[in-house]
């Protein structure tokens, strides 16, 4: 293993440099740039993209090559790189146009032109010179909309059967999954039907298990690990990149199926997926890299690459590793390696999960309780490191009943209050509220959606009112109709926040001595439960808590409601009965 991540290691660094394109005096993203595009009065083209990213790369062979782009770009404007991955805060703001993204403004910072996904020379010829003739914004560029945030903390009856009537609609019956043209396992809207399934749903059982089943697709069948997505609306044309949250998310969803499902073939994909984590994303100091490059060789498509063993594969190279270590890719993958812990017992899942927590405490922590991104942050700190590693704290304490986690995750809430909630207006920032970027700072939805279900259910642990009122700010904006009814695909993150505040989780409560033998087959029996909201207790007997718990002379389980607790199970077989 260590003369493969020696190489893997060379290989990101040697070819790292090929992802600059020469000719094109590039710069790094900042206010400087502006300063620089008044004093030459020149305009800022932002070239936002990835060291994954297919089209990226050809872009970067053809018209980033181009002489005549080349000409256009020396004489009339500053030249900007980013990686999307470096940068959430970029990242939140033009989501919807890549990647690649290319993004021209004035000297002002205004923007003039946002186009989405690869241009090619002529084309990006054209568009340079018709800015140079008429700078004046053209359609791409909308004024921004006011958003009338509202006071409630849950979705109106209108809004919410809005959302579930599109939920319904954009799952495609022939295919499977949710959406069109890119064919993927929309991971909210899969644990959305997931959970219906489980409360008897038979429609949104015929949602959640085909697409377990087509998602299988986009499993490599030689090194494990899931491809991005497919195009031309079916499951055989894959995108080979491997990012990061596909692998943690999948990984989570398959655990989520095993459990639910019990077939054998679920577990045997999140098993697949922690095979391609160890072997390819997983750094000699416990820490996880962010993702593998969709091309072996830049621009070149793979699908003959792709198709080979792993031998052939080998033999050929391997394609490059962004061996950046980012606290919010580890805490995906945390998160992701517990849950597969908790279906499966399988304790290097879960050791594997550990060692990244220690490396991210050691690596990337800050005063307070956050996490940065990088070793260092341009424009943070970013919400989405201190949020991804307080779900992974807290899926830790629910893995291993060990309050240190439960710790963490409550220092996680108490950064994000500090840092990124706004005064005023309902809803958490992307970056600091102080931050100093080009950009002010921005809500984004989908990490909304993210504090609104880690701080609901840290608050069932730990009973502190601030976790609640961080949940009911961050579900008072997604709760805002503009917010709520901005999406037509992938609402399922909505209606998961807005089901989980409003109804209480599966409750059991072990009592035994820590440790105890008997008593760990009782919580790994309520561990692999098929649901993902739940709340897991071990109290002690001498624990004042188990006060009001029968005192038994063995280990005892109970699975309680708001007002009530079952008699005592004293089996794995009784829980499982009571959990299903």
């Amino acid at each position: 293993m260590k003369w493969f991540m020696a190489i893997l290691l060379m290989t990101s660094v040697l070819r790292a440099a090929d992802t600059q394109p020469a000719g094109i005096d590039w710069k790094s993203w900042s206010n400087s740039v502006f300063e620089q595009a008044k004093q030459e009065h020149k305009f800022v083209l932002l070239d936002l993209g990835t060291q994954w990213c297919h089209w990226c790369h050809v872009m970067d062979t053809t018209t980033y090559a181009d002489p005549k782009v080349i000409q256009l770009l020396g004489e009339k404007y500053i030249v900007v790189r980013a990686d999307a991955d470096a940068r959430p805060d970029l990242a939140s703001r033009y989501e919807d146009y890549g990647w690649p993204a290319t993004i021209v403004f004035n000297a002002d910072g205004d923007e003039i032109v946002k186009r989405r996904g690869y241009m090619p020379p002529k084309e990006m010829a054209s568009m340079l010179e018709a800015i140079i003739a008429d700078p004046t914004p053209g359609p791409s560029v909308q004024p921004a909309e006011t958003i009338h945030y509202g006071i409630e903390q849950a979705l109106s009856s209108t809004v919410l059967k809005t959302i579930v009537q599109r939920f319904n609609e954009t799952y495609d019956k022939e295919l499977g999954a949710w959406g069109h043209t890119q064919k993927f396992m929309d991971w909210d809207c899969e644990q959305w039907a997931l959970r219906l399934a489980c409360r008897g749903d038979h429609d949104a059982d015929h949602m959640a298990r085909p697409t377990l089943d087509v998602q299988l697709n986009l499993l490599d069948p030689a090194w494990g690990g899931v491809y991005q997505y497919s195009t031309d609306d079916d499951w055989h044309h894959a995108h080979f990149e491997k990012i990061m949250q596909m692998q943690a998310q999948n990984l989570r969803l398959y655990s989520l199926g095993y459990a639910q499902y019990h077939d054998p073939k679920y577990l045997r994909a999140a098993q697949e997926i922690q095979r391609f984590l160890k072997t390819f994303l997983l750094a000699h100091d416990g820490g996880f890299y962010t993702s593998q490059d969709a091309d072996l060789i830049d621009g070149v498509h793979s699908a003959d690459y792709f198709a080979l063993d792993d031998a052939h594969r080998r033999a050929r190279g391997i394609p490059r590793v962004d061996t950046h270590q980012y606290a919010r890719e580890n805490g995906w993958a945390i998160t992701g390696l517990t849950a597969l812990y908790e279906v499966s017992g399988d304790e290097s899942a879960l050791q594997q999960a550990k060692a990244a927590a220690q490396w991210v405490i050691e690596h990337r922590a800050l005063a307070g309780g956050g996490f940065s991104h990088d070793t260092h942050d341009a424009a943070g700190p970013y919400l989405g490191d201190t949020l991804a590693m307080g779900q992974a704290f807290l899926e830790l304490h629910i893995a291993t009943a060990d309050p240190q986690w439960l710790g963490r995750a409550q220092a996680a809430a108490d950064f994000v209050i500090a840092h990124f909630l706004p005064a005023g207006d309902p809803g958490v920032m992307t970056s600091d509220i102080k931050s100093a970027g080009v950009f002010p700072p921005d809500r984004e939805l989908d990490e909304n959606v993210g504090v609104a279900r880690w701080a609901n259910l840290l608050f069932q642990y730990s009973h502190r009112k601030s976790d609640e009122q961080l949940a009911k700010t961050a579900m008072k904006y997604l709760a805002t109709p503009q917010i709520a009814l901005s999406r037509r695909v992938g609402v399922g993150g909505i209606l998961l926040a807005n089901d989980d505040l409003a109804s209480p989780p599966l409750h059991v409560t072990v009592i035994a001595a820590h440790g105890n033998a008997d008593a760990m087959i009782l919580y790994r029996a309520a561990l692999a439960a098929p649901t993902d909201y739940k709340l897991l207790e071990w109290i002690d007997p001498a624990d004042p808590a188990a006060a009001s718990y029968p005192h038994l002379a063995k280990p005892a389980a109970f699975v309680c409601t708001n007002n009530s607790c079952s008699a005592p199970l004293l089996t794995s077989e009784a829980v499982i009965q009571h959990v299903k």
